[in-house]
């Protein structure tokens, strides 16, 4: 047999010629002499044959457990809402929590062999070969996976017209938003498709359109469900969490998805216990204290205000205490905080072509690679929310580097702790989820101003709280006429902000 020491090869990366190294020394600011480029090649070529040794290594990767086909993306008249991505149907176990509970899971999470978009052009095309620790754990409990839903242009947006397949239709009225980024996961639920989905939130992205289409929605405490097989845009906000019509089965599938992911996920603390949540449900709330947050109705739409304050009234009815009080610092917090989202998720999606670094654990690198070979061919083909973002995170970044991202990460220690302050007197602080009904969706006519603005106007009350990584669910207060400029039902929620201590790391 040939010696296999002497076959050629080829190369997994093509080492740098002195032209290359010159234009980088100088585009870096490292000013080397050209006369001692080639030496320094020499040792750069030394270093890159490491690459080729680690290339050898196979890499450990996400379990693939349960069979399943790649699915279809659905014609227009078989895709209510325009609310799928990818169709598919995957069956789990024969037992478990979640048997019989027909699940949609958002396209920013991997479902191996099912195509992954991210709502995105910039994906288009990939598909995932792991699936994320969720879709295992959902599977694994017995449920069955119907497909992927659309979400908005790289999560980043609240409202859910910058799907790349189109806008996503709010079931009870398909001329308004049905809120987002976990757009379709909401709409499907609503409209009785699926019995659960899986949302992602990096500031209110499971709550909003929970709100605007009428179903409960959790962003659990931060770390308690993992992350990983998830498209990352923010380390310090990245959530995952449940979706469902009753607040049972949001318990439930909760049971299902928390807990520790043995060290894949970085955001979670080992030791967590995870108790049977549907077991800690009761009509009985005697002796809970609950704070309507004042600040949480300011600036808020009359007919909400009225609708959220009368279904207050029942947690009273129940036996708790029920009392309004006053957190002045609520109305500045999460515009403070804007700086650690916006930058952060522009060096990790855009400048950072996608990749959280600097941590032990999963990296989903087909992903990346995917991530990255798209945003350096087609960085155009970003929504124009994305484009905004980034252009004046670029100029930030250029101007003052990292100067207010370090300071948003700094200065959310004490606003956590403020809001931790009131909750030693509060178990629940209650306020609207978002402080209007769901708007008419945006038209060609609309200014690119308008368009940027309602995609991020909605979340004076769910974004602070990704950041403190407390606990936040939005759950149903019902719902009223909307009669301009038509008739229509609109549904208005209430989001319960609450704390379980065991739960906080």
């Amino acid at each position: 047999m040939q010696n296999m020491e002497k076959t050629y090869y080829s190369p997994q990366v093509q080492k740098p010629n002195c032209e290359i190294l010159k234009k980088l020394s100088s585009n870096i600011g490292l000013e080397i002499d050209p006369g001692q480029i080639e030496n320094y090649k020499d040792v750069i070529d030394g270093f890159i044959d490491n690459y080729s040794v680690l290339n050898d290594f196979p890499e450990p990767t996400l379990p693939v457990k349960y069979p399943r086909t790649p699915g279809h993306r659905p014609a227009p008249i078989d895709n209510p809402y325009n609310a799928w991505y990818w169709q598919t149907d995957i069956i789990g176990a024969t037992e478990g929590l979640l048997k019989g509970k027909t699940v949609g899971i958002k396209d920013n999470v991997a479902v191996a062999g099912v195509p992954m978009m991210n709502g995105t052009k910039i994906l288009e095309g990939y598909t995932p070969e792991f699936d994320a620790t969720v879709v295992t754990r959902i599977l694994d409990e017995g449920g069955r996976i119907l497909g992927k839903t659309a979400c908005e242009d790289m999560c980043f947006s609240a409202n859910s017209f910058t799907c790349s397949t189109g806008p996503v239709r709010n079931p009870n009225d398909e001329t308004r938003a049905s809120g987002g980024s976990s757009s379709g996961s909401a709409a499907l639920v609503a409209g009785g498709h699926i019995d659960l989905a899986i949302g992602g939130d990096q500031a209110g992205s499971v709550r909003v359109p929970s709100s605007w289409c009428g179903i409960v929605g959790l962003k659990p405490t931060y770390g308690l469900v993992p992350y990983t097989g998830a498209m990352p845009m923010e380390f310090t906000v990245d959530h995952l969490g449940p979706m469902a019509k009753t607040v049972f089965d949001c318990a439930l599938m909760l049971e299902a998805i928390a807990g520790y992911d043995d060290g894949l996920d970085p955001r979670q603390h080992p030791g967590m216990e995870i108790p049977k949540y549907t077991q800690m449900l009761s009509n009985d709330l005697t002796g809970l204290k609950v704070g309507i947050l004042k600040e949480g109705f300011a600036a808020c739409d009359v007919q909400v205000e009225k609708c959220v304050k009368e279904a207050i009234q029942k947690f009273a009815t129940a036996g708790a205490l029920v009392e309004e009080v006053s957190m002045p610092l609520h109305l500045k917090a999460g515009q403070a905080l804007i700086p650690a989202l916006f930058e952060g998720s522009y060096l990790t999606m855009i400048h950072d072509l996608g990749s959280a670094i600097n941590y032990n654990g999963f990296y989903p690198n087909s992903m990346i690679n995917a991530w990255a070979k798209g945003l350096q061919s087609r960085a155009q083909d970003c929504s124009v929310v994305v484009k905004a973002v980034s252009l004046m995170c670029a100029y930030m970044r250029k101007n003052y580097h990292q100067k207010f991202y370090g300071k948003a990460q700094n200065v959310k220690r004490y606003i956590r702790q403020q809001y931790n302050e009131v909750l030693q007197k509060y178990d629940v602080l209650v306020m609207p989820t978002v402080k209007f009904p769901a708007p008419l969706l945006p038209e060609k006519s609309d200014s690119l101003k308008d368009l940027i603005e309602g995609a991020m106007n909605m979340i004076a009350n769910t974004a602070v709280f990704n950041q403190t990584g407390h606990p936040a669910v939005s759950v149903n207060a019902g719902y009223f006429i909307h009669v301009c400029p038509c008739p229509s039902r609109q549904w208005v929620w209430i989001m319960v902000f609450y704390i379980i201590i065991n739960q906080l790391h």
